[in-house]
């Protein structure tokens, strides 16, 4: 299986090839359209002019970062906060994974590990956590023993609730449509 989503083509096989940019894609998948975010490390990799390296990024001068990151079009909504989180993170990869993103899912012995070590990540909460190890799961055959339920509704193998579950633009509007009756219910709950 691969990630298949409803972008760039080249984008798509960068995900697909390259563990960091997958990582990537996820931490910038807050605040703007999914489809930006998981293009943005191609992207970046443009701007690079080479596929994204963690010990590159993470020893990277934080303010030449920032502008790579702001250039028009800029990688995210918020160029300058999330250049810091994608420095954060690779920083961590460096320390605990000697620059290597699959180091994080390399080694583990089931789910609830690998959630502990992405919840561990900066900027990832349970949530993203738990939809990235479905991304995982589903997209990328890394399954340890009780991947599944570590994933909780995620890791559901009939669900469209996130980028675990698409594959096409039609499984795209499903998990967007999701997404809309998850944000109404929360509203409808507050309200």
């Amino acid at each position: 299986m691969t990630l298949s989503l409803p972008i760039d083509p080249e984008a798509n096989r960068l995900l697909n090839h390259d563990p960091l940019a997958l990582l990537l894609g996820m931490v910038l998948d807050q605040q703007i359209p999914l489809e930006k975010a998981f293009t943005s490390p191609y992207v970046l990799a443009e701007r690079l002019g080479h596929a994204p390296d963690a010990r590159e990024l993470a020893a990277y001068d934080p303010e030449a970062l920032v502008e790579v990151f702001a250039r028009p079009p800029a990688l995210h909504r918020f160029p300058k906060a999330m250049a810091g989180r994608v420095q954060e993170v690779c920083r961590v990869l460096v320390e605990r994974y000697d620059g290597n993103a699959a180091g994080i899912w390399a080694d583990v012995t089931d789910g609830t590990q690998l959630l502990r070590r992405l919840t561990d990540l900066p900027g990832f909460g349970q949530q993203k956590a738990q939809i990235f190890l479905a991304l995982l799961g589903k997209r990328f055959d890394v399954r340890p023993t009780g991947w599944r339920e570590a994933a909780g509704g995620y890791g559901d193998a009939d669900a469209y609730r996130s980028v675990a579950d698409i594959t096409d633009v039609a499984s795209l509007g499903r998990v967007r449509e999701y997404k809309q009756q998850q944000k109404a219910a929360a509203k409808a709950t507050k309200g």
